[in-house]
């Protein structure tokens, strides 16, 4: 059976541009022999909890059902009933030993200023040598595909996803290769599709720069680079028949450049859509995303062949360089297996140094201050009735008690915050002392 792991998958969370949703790629993923897929969003990590967390019930349940089937055995009374129950155990045993764990990898496609992401001017043109028309060169960007090795990827790509949006955003979120190499750590890399930088210096016939670029990120990500291989010949109706076109000439130099830089290359197909069928309304989505009529004939045109294709499928498009399939394995393996699940993080503020000590804060209002401000609004009108309001602070004293009863003390660190609740609710005061001596001592 034919091994391949999709590395290049856009979900619904490419708003208006990919069509699938994450339990449906995941499914037919598991269903058709795929251990392993990438999610990559455009420009954004939306999808990533999805992915994690539908992998995780998953994943989880093969053992699950062992877990039930055991306890419908104690439960059970009569016989008979128990010794069917006990036969489908060793069966449901069986199937979770031999249950191979989904692989979930965080990724991104990422917009890649073609200057700076500081960069926004909309005066500066170029025209574009895959269209031939003119285009605002800081609109938008390269794309590259960036995906998580490991827990420190995670991080990586969580900081730039970030400034992309609060720092290089001009109509996408944008990076740049400034704090690409800034924030590298445990990323791996791959060249994307026409829209990528290689692929469009190629198309320019800037073969020297193509190769300059890739020994850059050679330089930065060494063996977690790869060079991106695509292809989409179609014979749909309304489809976009040039682009394979295109995507042959590219990936012709692309493997020569590959060979010369010593560089491996990669299969993926962009996925759009989970099933064949699904290109016709992926097609009318595009038309909703660009604004266009569905029969304006210069709109723009996907080839119809972005489905989640199987592993055979796969391998009867790149039968001829089968390294470029399996080598989405390796970079499967090479992925680590981490959570991003984590406790509550509460935000850390400054205090200043006339705020004086936890005592001086204490005389500072009195209990009726603290009540008025939980119970009144700016002007100074009660939104809250003193009934509403004793349930409210006795179910936050509450709450608060369980936190530091609990095994949650990790959660509160900030004697400030500690201070203040407990002073609102009246949480006992040897309680807090507590709390605070192990925090100090770092008992925690």
């Amino acid at each position: 059976m034919a091994e391949f792991v999709h590395l290049h998958v856009h979900s619904h969370y490419s708003i208006l541009d990919g069509m699938s949703k994450v339990p449906d790629l995941v499914d037919k993923c598991m269903r058709t022999g795929m251990r392993a897929m990438a999610l990559t969003d455009h420009g954004n990590m939306f999808g990533i909890k999805d992915l994690k967390d539908y992998v995780k019930k998953v994943n989880g349940a093969p053992k699950k059902k062992v877990k039930e089937c055991e306890e419908n055995i104690e439960k059970e009374t009569d016989p008979a009933k128990k010794a069917e129950l006990e036969a489908e155990l060793v069966k449901l045993k069986e199937k979770a030993d031999a249950f191979i764990p989904f692989k979930p990898i965080i990724g991104t496609e990422a917009y890649c200023a073609r200057r700076t992401l500081h960069d926004k001017d909309k005066t500066v043109k170029e025209i574009s040598a895959e269209t031939g028309k003119e285009r605002i060169v800081d609109r938008s960007g390269h794309h590259l595909i960036l995906l998580a090795k490991n827990k420190a990827g995670y991080k990586s790509l969580c900081k730039l996803a970030s400034i992309a949006y609060t720092e290089g955003y001009y109509d996408n979120p944008r990076i740049d290769k400034n704090v690409l190499k800034q924030y590298h750590e445990g990323l791996i890399v791959c060249s994307a599709c026409l829209g990528g930088e290689i692929p469009q210096l190629i198309i320019a016939g800037k073969i020297d720069e193509a190769e300059k670029s890739i020994m850059w990120f050679k330089e930065i990500f060494g063996d977690d680079y790869y060079l991106e291989l695509q292809r989409h010949k179609t014979d749909k109706p309304n489809a976009a028949t040039d682009t394979y076109e295109r995507q042959q000439e590219v990936n012709k130099v692309l493997i020569e450049l590959a060979r010369k830089t010593n560089t491996k290359i990669i299969a993926t197909n962009d996925v759009h859509f989970v099933e064949e069928e699904h290109g016709e309304a992926h097609d009318r989505l595009i038309c909703l995303s660009t604004g266009k009529d569905y029969d304006d004939p210069n709109r723009l045109h996907y080839t119809k062949q972005e489905w989640l294709k199987t592993p055979d499928e796969m391998y009867s498009i790149f039968e001829d360089i089968p390294e470029a399939l399996t080598n989405t394995l390796e970079i499967a393996d090479k992925v680590e297996v981490y959570d991003i699940d984590s406790d509550p993080i509460m935000p850390k503020f400054d205090i200043p140094a006339d705020f004086g000590t936890e005592e001086e804060y204490r005389k500072k209002f009195t209990e009726k201050d603290l009540f008025d401000e939980f119970t009144q609004n700016e002007r100074h009108e009660v939104v809250l009735s003193q009934e509403d309001a004793e349930k409210k602070i006795k179910d936050l004293y509450m709450g608060v008690q369980k936190v530091i009863r609990g095994q949650n003390k990790k959660r509160i660190k900030n004697k400030d915050f500690s201070s203040e609740i407990s002073y609102s609710v009246q949480m006992e005061q040897d309680e807090i002392k507590e709390l605070m001596d192990d925090v100090r001592n770092g008992n925690e």
